[in-house]
């Protein structure tokens, strides 16, 4: 009915229009709507929006971050037919007012080989979780596994393409193990190796994005909700050539001879090596998690999900443990520790206080400090070989200002002490620096402590 801004204005004015009602929708496909007086609409409305709380719409904003702007599109207005004052009603889409950012999102096509059946969904990128979650809900959509897989080139699936040996990521090959699937890739530069693919991607190109390259998506779940009703239309169409749908064929040709589902779905994981501390743990994302206390040293794998991390020695598994995302950083299994707290490694808490006594006797307490700190004493090692270390090279008084200064308040950290160092905080220490006797505190122990 209206091509521009301008002839929606002139025709508000011209036809006494009283109300505009305004429209959007909400991520679960309700429409929303409220109304404003007609005659408050200018220029200004249609090129700076209509700010709105996005709060109070589902799956929209939290409370604290609940400003929303609605910018009208003049091409969907229309007279409302069944109101009995004259009522424009008008179509909006919904932008963040701070940030205007529009996210692009990737597409994950799949085809099979006889039935073309085909599977797509939208995600954020091609990297790994992307990826192996992306061919979870796949294998999920066909509800059955093919013999073969044959992807492209992606890094997160191959990491060295090669005709004759291609080497797969290791998560990626683990994944086809779960589902009993071989991963053929395809060569570089090669379309013709997955034909069927690429004339899938074009298809959905033209089926899937050219039908949604109007909509402005505010989440991934309501952009793939348009791609699987997409999805769904175009596997039920009967292809002109064989007179039945993808879907049809698929049940008919593919689905008796395909691989059915193990029982659950693959979760997941990503591996990384790593190295085990003089504390016998190995870090994972910022936590610290604990090994058999004979393996300090030795380089080691860590499989991580979204619930367990586990570590293997030379393809052995040789722990488990809930994976953590926040309290304690450190998780230790009483088995790994060494009994009675006994030498290894060349480390011992009385090694550590022995070289902090021969600095003096405040640094000695800071790092009997530290280690009573920690639920085992191995695990502030770190902390206090990082803390030493800090103190090689300077005078001695200054080592003892600064270990007093950190034990009045409290400063317990390597980043705490380094930061009284740098910023020369130990000037601010109490006169009993000077003192010779070793600091006294309630929360020190004794040396039957250790053993």
């Amino acid at each position: 009915m209206f091509k521009s801004t301008d002839e929606v204005l002139a025709y508000l004015k011209d036809n006494d229009v009283k109300f505009v009602d305004v429209r959007f929708c909400d991520l679960p496909g309700v429409m929303q709507h409220f109304n404003v007086p007609a005659a408050s609409l200018d220029e200004d409305f249609f090129t700076d929006g209509q700010m709105f709380d996005g709060s109070s719409i589902r799956g929209f904003q939290t409370i604290n971050e609940s400003d929303m702007k609605l910018i009208p599109d003049p091409t969907t207005a229309y007279i409302d037919p069944f109101r009995e004052m004259l009522t424009l009603n008008i179509n909006m889409e919904i932008v963040d007012p701070f940030t205007g950012e529009v996210r692009m999102a990737e597409i994950f096509v799949a085809v099979l080989g006889a039935s073309n059946l085909t599977y797509a969904e939208a995600t954020w990128t091609q990297t790994l979780p992307d990826w192996i979650g992306a061919h979870v809900r796949m294998f999920r959509f066909y509800g059955s596994a093919p013999r073969l897989l044959v992807p492209d080139n992606l890094k997160s699936g191959v990491n060295k393409p090669s005709f004759y040996d291609p080497e797969l990521n290791r998560t990626y090959a683990a994944m086809a193990a779960h589902y009993g699937v071989g991963v053929l890739p395809a060569r570089p530069r090669k379309p013709r190796d997955k034909a069927a693919v690429e004339a899938g991607v074009r298809f959905a190109q033209g089926y899937i994005l050219g039908r949604l390259r109007h909509v402005t998506f505010f989440s991934l779940a309501a952009c793939n909700t348009e791609i699987d009703a997409a999805v769904a239309r175009m596997n039920g169409r009967e292809m002109r050539r064989l007179g039945v749908s993808r879907r049809q064929l698929f049940e008919a040709v593919e689905l008796p001879v395909m691989q059915p589902l193990p029982e659950h779905d693959y979760e997941y994981a990503e591996w990384r090596l790593a190295r085990v501390g003089i504390d016998y743990h190995v870090e994972v994302q910022g936590f610290f998690y604990s090994v058999p206390h004979a393996l300090i040293r030795e380089q080691v794998d860590t499989r991580a999900t979204s619930r367990t991390i586990e570590v293997f020695h030379r393809g052995k598994r040789i722990a488990a443990h809930a994976r953590r995302y926040g309290g304690q950083r450190h998780g230790t299994l009483p088995e790994h520790m060494p009994s009675a707290h006994r030498r290894y490694g060349e480390w011992t808490p009385e090694r550590l206080r022995h070289q902090a006594r021969t600095i003096g006797p405040n640094t000695e307490g800071l790092i009997i400090a530290v280690l009573v700190r920690r639920p085992h004493p191995e695990q502030g090692f770190r902390t206090c070989l990082g803390v030493l270390r800090l103190f090689r090279g300077i005078n001695p008084a200054r080592a003892e200002a600064v270990s007093l200064r950190a034990i009045e308040i409290g400063a317990l950290t390597y980043a705490s002490v380094a930061s009284i160092l740098k910023h020369r905080l130990d000037r601010l220490a109490s006169p009993q620096a000077a003192d010779d006797t070793p600091l006294l505190h309630d929360n020190f122990r004794g040396s039957r402590y250790y053993h």
